[in-house]
């Protein structure tokens, strides 16, 4: 009779991926920070190595950044309760793209526009801005506002990578990042100071698509860095989340709150 067999080695594995990428603990909570610090700082590499001439040791950085985000693309779908789903989500077709522009460069530069397709999961992938209002003061005072500068800060590289990739070949003003940069900034913010153009139909529009997008994102962070900060809270009658700091009455519906005391301002 055969007695009782302890899990499989893919059992094994499987709770282990799910401990990090879903757990509620200490160490699943540093996994997935450190996976999103490693995110923000592919976005330097990108920047940093697109002033310097290919070499095999970029390659070689490359391909083990990309081995690193197959590894982290496969785990998320072993660990996924509704993969068909997650497989047809832009977000992973985009994260597809730039994973294979890491270990399988198209056209040396050219494949920079790709891996910025990364950055799109910056700010929706790991689930760690609850996590965030609990460990940070900070963040549950002033999350809108850092939210508002993330979002405008993922629509610049998206933006600066587009204009270098579309114009660094045939736009003797545009040279490097920076020069990509220094143009988005400036036609998002309107200022125009013509000294950088992007000639053409589809330079128009790249122009017309920064300030369109470009200023409701900056539009939104002015609003969040001008008005009142809110606490976030659940009203026990009507659900409504965001309330004044002193706020004693949900200005909704009128019942009496009772908002956490976290004592000295933040």
């Amino acid at each position: 009779m055969a007695g009782n067999q302890g899990p499989t080695l893919w059992e094994g594995v499987l709770r282990r991926l799910r401990s990090l990428y879903e757990g509620d603990h200490v160490a699943a909570y540093r996994f997935r920070y450190g996976l999103l610090v490693f995110d923000g700082s592919t976005i330097l590499f990108i920047i940093v190595s697109s002033f310097l001439p290919r070499s095999s040791l970029l390659e070689t950085l490359d391909l083990a950044i990309g081995t690193v985000f197959l590894a982290d693309f496969a785990a998320r779908l072993i660990v996924s309760r509704r993969r068909t789903r997650d497989l047809l989500h832009p977000s992973t077709w985009a994260d597809a793209v730039a994973i294979l522009s890491y270990l399988a460069p198209v056209a040396g530069e050219a494949g920079g526009f790709l891996r910025v397709l990364r950055t799109l999961r910056l700010l929706h992938t790991y689930p760690i801005l609850a996590r965030l209002r609990q460990d940070s003061a900070w963040f549950r005072r002033h999350e809108e506002i850092g939210l508002a500068i993330v979002h405008l800060g993922v629509f610049l590289f998206i933006m600066t990578a587009i204009v270098y990739e579309t114009q660094h070949r045939a736009n003797p003003l545009i040279g490097n990042y920076v020069d990509a940069l220094y143009f988005t900034v400036t036609t998002l913010t309107t200022t125009g100071f013509g000294d950088i153009t992007l000639p053409g139909t589809a330079g128009r529009l790249i122009s017309v698509l920064i300030m369109i997008f470009g200023v409701t994102l900056f539009l939104r962070l002015l609003r969040a860095l001008l008005q009142p900060p809110k606490v976030r809270f659940n009203c026990p009658s009507c659900g409504l989340q965001r309330h004044d700091f002193d706020a004693v009455h949900c200005k909704a519906c009128g019942v009496v709150l009772n908002i956490p005391d976290e004592g000295a301002a933040f």
